[in-house]
């Protein structure tokens, strides 16, 4: 059996660490007793840095130092998180790589969110290592499922930052799936709806006989309990507002005080139904110099008026989860609820009034995630044995080709890790050079999806078009991090390129492409189609073409006429048409003529290379010279 390895849920609010003992997962108490750390750090005056409750006890005195929510800013770009700056008391802003840094007095530098992650997970090694007593140096760390490469990439740094060698990064849903007992259970299907702090995720899993599978997953990481918080604390403000005239929203220290009795208000009426949200000496007036007092009831009912679009929008995006898995509300088996904001009555309301079911509430939704990823962990080590665990990637990976197609190497929802080759072949004559650009998105044109990469395979023996053979791996690991790799099949030369984080995709581009692919499905069909059969009339008239121009006297001229005229215009078809019927007219008109000379045609290309079996999808003049082969 190997070295222990712990299970960590770096969360938007709150974190929580766990371990496998005896065959069993055991959720660590931190220094101060307590089973769940806030992620907050908070930096003093004399330079020390306090992490957990200790932390969060200073936000309102010192909300220029401390940091809370970090998570919504790790690997993000500063352009992506313009939004949410404004909600947060401390001061975001851009590095000099473009990136979203934090800027604290206290510290007397730019503190980066990869920083503040670690002083949390390192806080929680402590704390693993004071309750085993050994040294912990493996841990695996749970993302939303939804995270994209540079996200986490960056969620790897703060491991490396803790002192951790980061085995696995997991999806919180599927370390749900395991703390649930998925394994264990006959052929279930189980949604698995994660509400924490900061981010939304579903994950639909099915699981029997040791084996778990994801079979969708969707989510938005922008959408969490600090939704809510925010809801109810522009509602105070605007209360006060109206009352006093005074705008609170620039005052950082009542903007805390706020915060914090938001979510404490929240909490409250999850069980109680009205509750009093009392904030004394919140501020002072600038015309009397008095002090003003914040006082204000808030009931269960004005709660979920003020959120209920908020719970709207989670449950579309399960509708789409469901969608992608062919799967209807009836047919889930269970539902596990995971993260706070699942605690919330009117969410829990909906799930039923949705799935027809109540939802499933045998594991503590703050604990669930950190214990899946400790089972994560004892498999990893070799403690437990009898798990299969396969994950999936959530959209799909290509290269450009012929025509600025996207050639899918990967579909979106394949189970990873994963690894696919295709081999492709040149579409010039002695093309000496291929660029591989890799795209990721749904749409079947290539510029329309997000380039994650480009790079070029060199030194490839001049040949007429069609006779290289050049393969392209993609190799998707545990993490999600992808690998590509291009290789000449004659040289054996190979180049290869790793996804970097700062190419990794954007949640809200994510969100805004399969909103767009759901939209424009029909259109994007009706594009690929077009692409499909240009291509195969391109394969027809090149070797016609070839022929007329290098050995004209196989032909009478009457037939050199009819075949030319064939060419001028099948070119022109190519290049020019976006009628669906036209380029199916010319390429049957091609077929036929092709079929006439095909003797003709044989003799004449015997003996020399004729690739005609290459099925087209990509390539072109610069964007990428390939085109897959058969």
């Amino acid at each position: 059996m190997g070295e222990k390895i712990i299970g960590i849920d770096l969360g938007t609010t709150n974190s929580v660490v766990s371990v496998v003992v005896g065959g069993e997962p055991i959720v660590i108490q931190n220094q101060e007793g307590n089973r769940i750390t806030p992620s907050v750090v908070s930096w003093t005056k004399e330079k020390e840095i306090l992490v957990g409750e200790p932390a969060k006890r200073r936000a309102i005195l010192d909300p220029l130092n401390t940091v809370y929510e970090s998570k919504r800013f790790i690997g993000r770009k500063f352009s992506e998180v313009r939004d949410i700056i404004g909600r947060v008391s401390y001061k975001v802003v851009e590095d000099d790589k473009g990136d979203a840094v934090f800027d604290i007095p206290n510290a007397g530098k730019l503190v980066r969110p990869e920083e503040v992650g670690a002083h949390i997970l390192r806080k929680l090694k402590e704390a693993a290592e004071s309750y085993l007593g050994e040294k912990i140096q493996k841990a695996v760390i749970t993302v939303p499922a939804y995270f994209n490469e540079r996200q986490r990439q960056a969620t790897k740094m703060a491991g490396k930052l803790a002192g951790l060698e980061v085995v696995r990064v997991l999806n919180e849903p599927t370390a749900a799936a395991l703390a649930y007992g998925l394994d264990k259970k006959e052929n279930a299907k189980i949604l698995v709806y994660d509400f924490g702090g900061g981010t939304f995720d579903v994950s639909i899993l099915e699981g029997g006989d040791g084996v778990i599978e994801v079979k969708a997953t969707a989510g938005d990481s922008f959408l969490g309990g600090a939704n809510i918080d925010e809801r109810i604390m522009e509602w105070l403000i605007e209360e006060f507002k109206k009352e006093t005239g005074i705008d609170l929203r620039n005052d950082k220290t009542a903007l805390q005080r706020l915060k914090d009795a938001a979510e404490q208000a929240k909490k409250e009426l999850s069980f109680k139904m009205e509750t009093e949200i009392s904030l004394p000496f919140i501020t002072i007036d600038p015309a009397t110099k008095q002090p003003l007092h914040l006082q204000k009831k808030l009931t269960r009912a004005r709660l979920e008026q003020m959120i209920e679009d908020i719970i709207d929008r989670t449950l579309e995006i399960v509708k789409k989860a469901l969608a992608d898995a062919n799967l209807k509300p009836e047919e889930i088996d269970d539902v596990v609820l995971v993260g706070g904001s699942t605690r919330i009555p009117l969410v829990q309301q909906k799930i039923k009034e949705f799935f027809g079911k109540e939802p499933h509430k045998g594991v503590n939704p703050d604990e669930v995630v950190a214990i899946g990823a400790a089972i994560q962990g004892s498999i990893l080590s070799g403690e437990k044995k009898d798990i299969l665990l396969i994950d999936v990637t959530p959209l799909s990976l290509g290269i450009e080709t012929y025509g600025g197609a996207m050639t899918v190497l990967i579909p979106r929802n394949t189970p990873i890790p994963v690894r696919k080759c295709e081999t492709f072949t040149t579409v010039s004559d002695f093309q000496t050079e291929v660029e591989i650009k890799v795209y990721q998105g749904e749409s079947p044109i290539a510029k329309e999806n997000k380039l994650l990469g480009t790079f070029r395979l060199t030194g490839i023996p001049p040949a007429p078009r069609g006779v290289p053979q050049i393969e392209v791996c993609f190799d998707i690991d545990a993490d999600g991090i992808l690998h590509v790799t291009a290789k000449d099949k004659a040289t054996g030369k190979e180049q290869s390129i790793t996804v970097q984080p700062s190419s990794g995709l954007t949640e809200e581009e994510v969100k805004k492409m399969l909103e767009e692919y759901e939209k424009h499905k029909d259109e994007y069909e009706r594009k690929k189609k077009l692409i499909e059969l240009k291509n195969q009339l391109d394969q027809i008239i090149y070797p016609i073409e070839k022929l007329l121009k290098e050995s004209p006297d196989k032909f009478t001229e009457e037939e050199r006429k009819e075949l030319e005229k064939l060419v001028v215009e099948s070119r022109k078809v190519i290049e020019t048409s976006t009628d669906l019927n036209e380029v199916e007219k010319k390429l049957e008109e091609a077929r036929q003529l092709a079929t006439k000379y095909a003797e003709k045609l044989y003799r004449a290309t015997q003996g020399g290379k004729d690739n005609n079996n290459n099925k087209g999808s990509e390539g072109g003049e610069g964007p990428i010279d390939a085109k897959p082969v058969d």
